[in-house]
């Protein structure tokens, strides 16, 4: 961590405050208290583990220290006050948040990365700023510092926040994330809100039974008594598969970092893999016991090629678990953010959130979700069928490589070879036809649809998760003449591009130890940096994988804008205690840049502490 000259924050200001009581908060409002600014959007996985992260913060310190959240988003959909207010409720926010639809603090505050951080002391100073996950040790230490030295200057005021719960909802589900049908023809769906599922008959709205108490936990037992965290995807084993394994079904408990098994006659929840700490390791081949490997955010479930896959948002990558040998490893991606078709190691993704097997068990098809991108797996390959990339979303019907999406994460295959896809940000159902390579919209109206469930009597089901219900598709939507061809807008997220020169160029990631800890080369190199670009021809050098954390690039002068694609990555142990315990801090980018005459040829990027 690396403090700043004494620099006044930027006052605050947006589109409305939540979470206040409709009070509008300012910076002389905080005085006297430390604050942590918490640029997000509430797309980013990266986003949503810092507010976990948060969490035990925001409750061991909460006489003397402020998180603000200040929504910055990237999706067009996320710009709704009212998508916003119910991300803030789904995902468990118990703090002030501030609306910036126009990035306009985001820009005042110099952020580059979502997540970013920003700490401003009693005195209304920033102190720290930090870009992605994975701080919250550093800054426990940092605040305790802030305390001792406030406290003995008589700045540090003690007291309640500006936190103002919401009213509770009344509704039987609160934003549900996937369904399943039952083998008796009832439904399971995930309560994600509720920390719970929840099984409904087969009309999608009479409950049966709850599992789960309702609060958010990782205990383990009877239905009545069991504990989730923000479960998503769920996925029954194959008869065979479930008698020696000893439970039926298979729940992603997505906060919790977990797989859960859950035996349907009783309720009874076990544990099956994970150790409930979140994955920052580094990626490898290997076969794993199931309970003593590290996962990050499993958001959907499918059976495929004899195992579980697991789609691994959190690391963007997906996962394979094996419920009878009891192991789980790497199946596809490398853990770049980004999209990349290819041999199933060599592929990037960005938070793959849905999954869905093709009725002759061939294929794979998968909701990637940031890329806006529906794609698939067969023969040990990974291809895209619609999607063009991080930045580039809409809602476009017709040929599948012109057409758009906007942040799927529900996809159902079809017995005829076509998919459905829950297409989120749009708040519709897409269908796509790989007989025709056509994409048409079934229907559209919809409140955040995040799964799409076919049922044994050939019924299609929407989880419809802002509207927190189950929807059912009319019996004409899936034919030709139910379909619609929409030409709705396109568009591209636009940050503000990193202005660099032609030729030479040194990029340099600044990282700094944590207070108390140090770099760790016990398993080899303490760094790591990797480096591509898109369009590829932007770099001429200076693409690869290196140990060194800086990098001389050579920038293609007849290439006049692309992304550069950042990953890197740094192991720490605690210095000088018994039992130290050891940390690896990890970010990527994706630095829109332009080539221009003249600018810096330095490119500094920040792993973790300031960007000074």
């Amino acid at each position: 961590m690396v403090t700043s000259p004494r620099v006044r924050a930027p006052e605050l200001r947006g589109r409305r405050w939540l979470n206040t009581g409709g009070r509008d908060l300012t910076l002389a409002d905080l005085r006297g208290r430390i604050s942590i600014l918490d640029f997000w959007t509430f797309c980013c996985i990266n986003c949503l583990h810092v507010l976990d992260e948060l969490r035990p913060l925001e409750e061991k310190y909460a006489d003397v220290l402020v998180v603000i959240g200040v929504h910055s988003p990237k999706f067009e959909h996320e710009k709704d006050p009212e998508a916003l207010a119910a991300a803030v409720e789904r995902y468990g926010v118990h703090h002030p948040v501030l609306d910036d639809p126009e990035l306009d603090m985001w820009q005042q505050y110099a952020a580059r990365a979502w997540p970013t951080l920003a700490v401003v002391d009693p005195e209304g100073y920033v102190v720290a700023t930090m870009a992605g996950e994975g701080h919250a040790e550093g800054l426990a230490r940092l605040v305790d510092e802030l305390i001792t030295v406030h406290e003995a200057k008589g700045t540090l005021h003690r007291g309640d926040g500006p936190y103002v719960p919401p009213a509770e909802a009344a509704t039987m589900l609160r934003f549900p994330g996937k369904a399943v049908p039952l083998p008796d023809g009832n439904l399971l769906v995930s309560d994600s809100a509720r920390h719970s599922l929840v099984e409904l008959e087969p009309d999608g709205e009479t409950l049966v039974r709850r599992v789960g108490t309702g609060d958010r936990g990782r205990v383990d037992g009877p239905a009545e008594s069991a504990t989730f965290s923000e479960p998503q995807g769920l996925c029954l084993l194959p008869p065979h598969v479930a008698e020696v394994a000893g439970y039926d079904l298979v729940v992603a408990d997505t906060v919790n970092h977990l797989l859960r098994g859950v035996r349907l006659a009783t309720g009874e929840v076990t544990t099956v893999a994970g150790t409930g700490r979140q994955w920052r390791s580094t990626v490898d081949d290997h076969s794993h016991d199931a309970l003593a490997v590290d996962l990050s955010s499993p958001w959907d479930l499918a059976w495929y090629d004899g195992r579980m896959v697991v789609a691994m948002a959190g690391i963007h990558q997906l996962w394979w678990f094996d419920p009878i040998k009891r192991t789980a490893g790497t199946y596809a991606g490398t853990t770049v953010e980004a999209l990349r078709d290819g041999p199933l190691p060599d592929v990037w993704m960005a938070q793959p959130s849905g999954l869905s097997v093709s009725a002759d068990g061939v294929r794979l098809w998968i909701a990637d979700s940031e890329t806006s991108a529906l794609r698939y797996v067969e023969n040990g390959v990974m291809g895209t069928a619609v999607g063009q990339g991080l930045f580039d979303f809409g809602h476009v019907d017709g040929p599948a490589g012109q057409a758009l999406m906007q942040h799927p994460l529900g996809v159902c295959a079809l017995p005829d070879g076509s998919v459905l896809v829950a297409d989120t940000y749009n708040g519709a159902v897409r269908r796509f036809d790989p007989a025709t390579g056509l994409v048409a919209t079934v229907t559209d109206g919809l409140a955040e649809p995040s799964d799409v469930v076919l049922t044994g009597d050939g019924s299609v089901l929407v989880v419809e998760s802002a509207a927190h219900r189950l929807t059912r598709l009319a019996p004409g939507a899936l034919t030709a003449t139910g379909a619609n061809t929409v030409a709705g807008p396109r568009h591209r997220a636009e940050r503000r591009p990193t202005d660099l020169p032609a030729g030479e160029v040194t990029l340099d990631v600044v990282f700094t130890p944590a207070p108390g800890q140090k770099l760790d080369d016990t398993y080899g190199p303490s760094t790591r940096l990797v480096v591509s670009a898109s369009p590829p021809e932007l770099l001429l050098s200076g693409a690869g994988t290196t140990t060194d954390l800086s990098r001389q690039l050579v920038v293609n002068p007849e290439v006049t804008e692309g992304v550069l694609q950042v990953v890197a990555q740094a192991a720490t142990c605690d210095a000088d205690v018994e039992h130290a315990a050891c940390h690896l801090t990890r970010q990527d980018w994706g630095v829109p840049v332009r080539v221009v005459d003249g600018a810096p040829a330095r490119l500094p990027l920040v792993l973790r502490g300031l960007d000074t």
